[in-house]
């Protein structure tokens, strides 16, 4: 916020001297004071915001909350591949130890948490990275506060504060390289270093918004527009206005608030009703809202509001998934890789698995395995492992299976697979008696015959 103010109320060319006047706004601690602070002598007694405009924003909360919180939801996994085309999850790596307890106070749920909501709050987070004897990353203490520093050759350094627990434990006077430093930013339009959040881009709508809220409560706390309006014909004077309006505070409001007012004078107590205007002021803070929401790309059904255009809640998470939160979980995934040094998709990543966000979703859960499995993508055993299930006992489910029907594309011409032919075996002729081959020769027949012949 204080970059958009800076930019709006940008100071002239020429700086005023140590001690010398000059016009507003002011930069104070937490906050700005705006130009007008300098016509009020007794400004600070006012009640005024010393940071106009710059009042926290519900909207704005709900939208960093739904990020920091959803990442916070997705356990990271170090994944590398097979050469066989699949993966393998690596548990034995720097990088899942981190994932799994980052430094001795924090879990990585409350690390996800704090990284992701400043780096959509400020625009970048960073982290302190502390390495064991063999150049391993072992802790990551995340610190509210960095400054790149550039040397004369290029090279990269970090300032940073922001984290009492790792300022006790460690020297952070001098610059700390690159290497050891986690860098999430966002778009960077002003230094490759330097991110900025998408805050920025609502300034005007919070800066609207700011100011019907204000000027409302303004309205509300001065009681300038009452509920009830006392009408009369009689003419009246001043002391006579006074008392009456003592009397009838004194009958509705403080202790009294509900009392029962006796009406004199031919008083008329008129109720007065929210007019035109007062609806189109809340269609304009619900234009602000809407902008919001679309400068962090969040439907709006994620924060509760708006119709449901979505059939199921995988379809609303899917849809978020392809805009803004996929873009936030692969972001923060690219910075640890850039960190460990991993080789990238596909070879060796690391991965925020989103399924964990379909928790509550079990039918819509329970029927893509039961259609995977159906389908020969997934094995019994691999859909059973999702829902943290033992495998099938005897081995029997480690294999995919699919339905008889399936057949190949080849079985529409021939109406069956091609087969190839049989082969028939070869049988040997088995060799005949030499007592066997003369009896059946043409002499040894002849022979018979006229022997026979001869009998009769």
């Amino acid at each position: 916020m204080a970059n958009w103010l800076t930019r709006m109320f940008r100071p002239s060319a020429v700086k005023a001297a140590e001690g010398q006047y000059r016009p507003g706004p002011y930069l104070v601690s937490n906050g700005w004071l705006p130009a007008s602070a300098s016509k009020i002598w007794n400004w600070w007694q006012t009640g005024l915001s010393p940071s106009a405009y710059g009042e926290p924003s519900a909207m704005v909360e709900a939208c960093v909350s739904a990020y920091s919180q959803t990442a916070a939801m997705c356990p990271g996994d170090h994944w590398r591949k097979l050469p066989n085309g699949g993966r393998e999850r690596v548990t034995n790596s720097a990088l899942s130890r981190i994932m799994k307890r980052p430094n001795d106070y924090q879990s990585i749920s409350d690390f996800m948490l704090n990284l992701t909501r400043r780096l959509y709050t400020e625009g970048e987070a960073f982290g302190l990275c502390i390495r064991n004897d063999r150049r391993e990353v072992t802790e990551i203490h995340l610190m509210r506060h960095g400054k790149p520093l550039l040397g004369e050759d290029g090279s990269i350094f970090y300032s940073l504060s922001g984290n009492e627990i790792a300022t006790l434990r460690f020297n952070l006077s001098a610059p700390v390289p690159a290497r050891d430093v986690l860098h999430v930013r966002l778009h960077t339009p002003r230094h490759p270093l330097k991110g900025e959040s998408p805050i920025l881009a609502t300034a005007l709508d919070l800066a609207a918004s700011g100011a019907v809220l204000n000027q409302q409560i303004s309205f509300y706390l001065n009681q300038a527009r009452p509920s009830f309006m006392l009408e009369t014909d009689e003419k009246l004077t001043a002391p006579q206005t006074m008392e009456l309006r003592e009397l009838w505070n004194a009958q509705t409001q403080g202790e009294n608030a509900g009392g029962t007012p006796i009406l004199t004078w031919g008083l008329k107590a008129k109720a007065v009703t929210a007019s035109a205007q007062d609806g189109q002021i809340a269609e304009m803070l619900k234009m602000t809202e809407q902008n919001v929401a679309l400068a962090f790309r969040i439907p709006l059904q994620i924060l509760g509001i708006g119709g449901t255009p979505f059939a199921s809640t995988e379809a609303l998470m899917s849809s978020w998934k392809a805009s803004g939160l996929g873009f936030c979980l692969n972001h923060i995934e690219e910075a640890f890789g850039l960190l460990f040094g991993l080789k990238g998709v596909p070879d060796e990543y690391l991965e925020l698995d989103t399924n964990a966000l379909m928790r509550s979703a079990f039918r819509e859960r329970i029927e893509g395995l039961a259609r995977g499995v159906i389908s020969g993508i997934y094995s019994p055993d691999e859909a059973r492992a999702s829902e943290d299930l033992p495998s099938v006992p005897g081995g029997v489910g480690a294999e995919p299976r699919v339905q008889q029907q399936v057949v190949p594309l080849s079985f529409g011409f021939d109406m069956k697979p091609t087969q190839p032919a049989p082969v028939s075996p070869q049988v040997e002729e088995p060799e005949e008696d030499d007592a066997d081959a003369e009896r059946s020769s043409p002499e040894e027949i002849l022979q018979r015959v006229y022997s026979h012949a001869a009998l009769h």
